[in-house]
């Protein structure tokens, strides 16, 4: 699988193209909002948590369809019957709406606290049953992280971007543990998932939105190891990631250490918030 590389054009061709783009880039946002409205208005009306997350899923796929972003999944059959945690590389704003177009509806989000703060997107995420989780203050924290294992024990399976953030360059952060200790925990298997396109699609450099493929490739399980949570979700932690690392075929930003890459604007500045 090829890596997912930066598009390069000349300064004419960008000028040539800007019009377009920013007509796309209109397009696109005024989509977005409309499906937004239809989403917050399905959460609102429609009962039931699966109906709300099936509205989300469909809804998703129409933005991603109209917007151009060609959506493929694949390996959708290497998610088990039962309860799992999926793990997955985060690239993009948009990571989190391509799962919930690619994904069966019983999976809930583990989401940084930060979003719940945001107009509407905070309440939607709710209505579709996310969980939301601090990563700066260690004492709420550590109650988030109860509540996450404790609907874990209970047989929800989740979704986490275990970096906690992206880089405006390609490339692997170190994982956090919440994910791993979860899954240890709630005896459930490790899903590692793949999405490419989605930085090319929407830049974390501020570049205006743009169509293209984008794919999610779905790994084989791996069962939590035997052994304590403090020795198994370390073991866990690491083969989802080398397996991540391996199809995602970007660089391991952690190769040189277990701590922020060089400074280098955003890229550090997110690092440094990825090991807080």
């Amino acid at each position: 699988m090829r890596q997912e590389l930066p598009h390069r054009t000349s300064p004419l061709r960008t000028l040539v193209l800007l019009p377009l783009r920013l007509a796309y880039a209109l397009y696109a946002a005024a989509l977005f909002l409309l499906v937004g409205l239809t989403a917050s208005l399905a959460a609102r009306l429609l009962p039931g948590l699966e109906r709300r997350r099936r509205a989300a899923r469909t809804l998703a796929r129409a933005f991603l369809r109209g917007a151009g972003m060609r959506l493929t999944v694949r390996a959708l059959d290497h998610l088990p019957q039962g309860q799992c945690v999926i793990v997955a590389n985060h690239a993009s704003y948009l990571d989190g709406l391509v799962f919930t177009a690619a994904l069966p509806p019983r999976f809930a989000f583990v989401i940084k606290r930060e979003m719940a703060g945001v107009p509407l997107a905070g309440w939607f995420l709710r209505r579709i049953g996310s969980e939301f989780v601090e990563r700066f203050d260690r004492k709420r924290g550590a109650a988030d992280a109860l509540r996450v294992l404790r609907n874990a024990a209970n047989g929800h399976s989740l979704v986490f971007f275990p970096e906690g953030t992206f880089t405006t360059e390609p490339g692997l952060l170190k994982f956090h543990a919440g994910a791993f200790t979860t899954a240890v925990r709630a005896g459930c298997p490790i899903v590692p998932a793949v999405v490419r396109g989605t930085r090319t699609a929407l830049s974390p450099r501020g570049n205006l939105p743009r169509p293209g493929r984008i794919e999610v490739s779905i790994l084989p399980p791996i069962p939590p190891p035997h052994g304590t949570p403090a020795h198994s979700a370390p073991l866990l932690r690491a083969r989802a990631r080398a397996a991540i690392l391996a199809t995602l075929c970007e660089p391991d930003l952690t190769c040189c250490a277990d701590s922020a890459p060089p400074l280098h604007t955003e890229r550090a500045r997110s690092a440094r918030e990825s090991s807080s």
